[in-house]
């Protein structure tokens, strides 16, 4: 068996992974990479495989960073099964549309720039039709369903408790009438969070592909950050300004507002919350889309929601939550002068209508911005959330006054306590564990807690790594070249723009 790690190594996007045996090749995640213009470009980058020769995929959950080139590898001549659970098939119908209509708009208003200045015109990465075609490949499965795809490959999706519909890997590989178990994590989610069950333990496995997140960092707890929050909007509001929260439309917008709706009930005769008077307006299509799932998906609940939805109380409802769905409403939000909360895609400010939201708001002292999620290297989130003191906002630059603040609390990803508590649950153990989707910092400090406590042994793959599992033995293969950017090429932009915005101020 070999194993290829064409993204999410020491960086936290462009989940994908090739596993080859002697009669087939398949994938495990197909995302898209994100963070700052050079990273962006890896997307247009060639696979490094041949797709029409992919036999068939396996999808952990919808989130873009794992499922945002699916499109692509569809158009570039792939045409195989993919599997994944109802839940994410569903969340992937609105999901990887919405991705290609962000693509035919950036790429629009790329080529005017690129016409202007004389240079070629590039066509974009896929369009919504592209997208919309690689939805008939998707082959939905129950949790807990052992699926034999073909003589040499077994799989299982376990809850892995991030999204909705996200799922733990399983995979039983046979070769040369021996057989070998591979599991690997996904984005694992956190034990005690609203609304969906806590990630499946899994007792023994072979090897292990686990994700690292928050490998070297611990949440505060989500009850602490939701009162928090709840504080923020009272401060915020009272001196008249915004609260604008990026959220992921899938999954981080969901535990807002079930965090809400619990503390509207529980605070609804208490005349001095000033919260229970401003109106949330959930401002993203996508976001809205996301939310009639989860209510069509039951299933993936947990017993607290399900016990809530019994008895009539919507978990995913509650006084003053207001959708938008036009461009037009989205536009109102930043005429209209009362004070409200702002819950708009994307997560990472890197697309969608949170950056006009950002832009009116940003340079206002009286508004605070709220990070509930991840916010990748080199994004605007991340810029943003690490001080920049200036960003540059659809070509203005935009001075970056209000409060930050960012809750971690809210996050659906494990922290490194979370991550070490489900290894501990093997029976028995992997030989050895390889540790993707982290930047580098928090690959390495789960890999030494990994060595140090549970005494098995860890590799931390490079962008392009191939290795060889032979019984016993992990041996190196032939390195394969995907990234025509190396990573101090990427790190160089990024320091531009930092040195950009600590010295614009004083050039003013």
């Amino acid at each position: 068996m070999k194993i290829s790690f064409l993204g999410a190594t020491k960086i936290v996007t462009g989940t994908n992974f090739l596993i080859e045996t002697k009669n087939t090749k398949f994938l495990i995640d197909c995302g898209m990479f994100q963070g700052n213009k050079s990273v962006n470009r890896m997307n247009y980058d060639p696979f490094g495989f041949e797709p029409k020769e992919i036999d068939f995929m396996v999808l952990s959950h919808a989130h873009i960073d794992h499922s945002g080139r699916i499109p692509k590898l569809v158009k570039e001549g792939f045409n195989g099964d993919i599997y994944c659970t109802k839940a994410t098939a569903d969340l992937c119908s609105i999901m990887l549309p919405d991705s290609g209509h962000i693509q035919e708009m950036e790429n629009e208003w790329d080529n005017r720039k690129r016409k202007r200045s004389g240079k070629k015109l590039r066509e974009p990465l896929y369009t919504v039709k592209e997208a919309e075609e690689s939805l008939r490949y998707f082959r939905p499965v129950l949790y807990d369903q052992k699926i034999e795809v073909n003589e040499e490959i077994a799989l299982r999706f376990r809850d892995a408790g991030h999204i909705l519909g996200s799922s733990i890997i399983e995979l039983w590989i046979k070769e040369d009438n021996k057989e070998a178990k591979l599991v690997f994590s996904g984005d694992l989610g956190r034990k005690d969070r609203p609304i969906l069950r806590d990630p499946s333990l899994i007792e023994e496995t072979d090897y292990l592909i686990i994700e690292s997140t928050y490998g070297n960092r611990l949440h505060p707890p989500s009850k602490d950050d939701a009162k928090k929050l709840i504080s923020i909007i009272n401060t915020t509001a009272r001196r008249g300004g915004n609260v604008v929260i990026p959220s992921f439309a899938v999954e981080r917008a969901q535990d807002i507002i079930y965090e809400l709706n619990k503390y509207y009930t529980e605070y609804i005769k208490n005349e001095d919350q000033v919260f229970l008077k401003v109106p949330v307006y959930i401002d993203s299509p996508l976001t809205v889309s996301a939310t009639e799932i989860f209510l069509r998906n039951p299933d993936c609940f947990d017993e607290e929601s399900l016990k809530l939805i019994k008895i009539g109380n919507n978990p995913l409802d509650f006084p003053n939550l207001k959708f938008t769905k036009t461009t037009e409403e989205s536009k109102q939000l930043n005429i209209i002068k009362e004070s409200k909360v702002i819950i708009s895609a994307s997560g990472m400010c890197t697309a969608g209508r949170i950056k006009h939201h950002l832009k009116h708001n940003l340079w206002r002292r009286e508004s605070s911005i709220v990070f509930v999620g991840y916010q990748a290297e080199g994004t605007l989130g991340r810029r943003i959330k690490e001080g920049e003191k200036v960003v540059k906002i659809f070509g203005e630059e935009i001075r970056v006054n209000a409060e930050i603040y960012s809750l971690e609390g809210f996050s659906g990803h494990a922290d490194r306590d979370g991550l070490m508590w489900w290894m501990r649950s093997f029976k028995n153990r992997p030989k050895k564990i390889f540790i993707v989707h982290g930047e580098e910092e928090a690959t390495k400090e789960i890999s030494k807690r990994i060595e140090e406590e549970l005494k098995i042994k860890t590799h931390i793959p490079e962008l392009g790594e191939s290795l060889f599992i032979e019984g016993e033995n992990v041996l190196p293969g032939r390195k394969l070249e995907i990234n025509r950017r190396s990573k101090e090429y990427i790190k160089i932009e990024e320091n531009s723009e930092k040195l950009k915005s600590i010295f614009w101020p004083t050039l003013q």
